[in-house]
């Protein structure tokens, strides 16, 4: 077990960046695509879907700025961890008012929470990153992701994957996806995001002792908040989801969920083995 000082990464706590985008039309399209959506993706001034922000404010290193694993090191708020490997734990989303295309956007990132932890499969570092988004109008969304630091898998191990609960039985709400390398690849494609574990299967496999390519934290969340849109059309006002267990493209996965009374849901992403891989909270309004 390495003996971490958490105190010189406290130390960096509040550090913030500042970047600005524009809410086109063009990456709407490749969500929608990804997706399968049926409906046409939304132009000029209308309402931006709830997670397709996501492909805005694409961190964009050179190459020589990228890690083995494909993501950059030394850049945003987050410091130097002293574990190598990165995964997605989740995220708390806060709707405030919408995003229309077409609008000018302001983000304000923030590192803002770091802990230590022992888990089932070793020492981890969890870090938040929380993410504001301003449009002219003011306050559109916070964005708070959740990410885990974890151990270097020796040579020729299997990466641990913890096993979970079941979720209830007879939900309402069901979708199944199989996720795909293309799939993955476009959604990759789609948020700039060079991790090698969602397109490197060789990398994926060999190195990191993954059983295929992992699937996108953010996209099991868009999977997760596309069901709930279609099932109350409803605004959602708050999205709190928690990683339990990763995916993979081996086999397919469900997405599932229930209301819970006049204002509130319950959403689960499942593995194939039906246990919980994703959690999921929801206020609505």
């Amino acid at each position: 077990m390495p003996d971490i000082d958490i105190e010189p990464l406290r130390a960096q706590l509040g550090r913030t960046v500042v970047d600005e985008d524009v809410a086109t039309e063009a990456p709407l399209r490749g969500m929608a695509a990804t997706f399968d959506r049926d409906e046409p993706p939304p132009g000029i001034g209308e309402p931006v879907p709830p997670g397709w922000h996501l492909a805005y404010f694409p961190d964009a290193p050179k190459r020589r700025e990228l890690a083995e694993d494909g993501l950059p090191t030394g850049r945003g708020v987050l410091p130097k961890m002293p574990l190598p490997r990165r995964m997605y734990a989740g995220a708390t989303l806060t709707f405030h008012a919408p995003i229309l295309v077409g609008d000018k956007l302001r983000r304000e990132t923030e590192f803002s929470d770091v802990q230590v932890r022992q888990g089932s499969t070793g020492t981890l570092i969890l870090a938040t990153q929380t993410r504001r988004i301003y449009t002219p109008r003011g306050l559109a969304l916070t964005d708070a992701q959740h990410g885990v630091f974890r151990e270097a898998v020796p040579p020729g191990a299997q990466s641990g994957i913890p096993r979970r609960d079941l979720p209830p039985a007879d939900l309402p709400w069901r979708r199944v996806w199989a996720p795909d390398s293309v799939t993955l690849f476009r959604y990759s494609a789609l948020t700039f995001n060079p991790h090698r574990i969602h397109y490197d299967r060789p990398y994926a496999m060999a190195v990191e002792g993954y059983p295929g390519l992992v699937v996108h934290g953010p996209f099991s969340q868009q999977c997760l908040l596309d069901l709930l849109r279609d099932c109350v059309h409803r605004t959602i006002v708050r999205f709190d989801m928690r990683a339990r267990a990763p995916l993979f493209d081996t086999a397919p996965f469900s997405v599932v969920g229930r209301p819970v009374g006049e204002d509130r849901a319950e959403l689960w992403a499942v593995t194939p083995d039906g246990t919980i891989a994703m959690q999921v909270n929801a206020v609505l309004q």
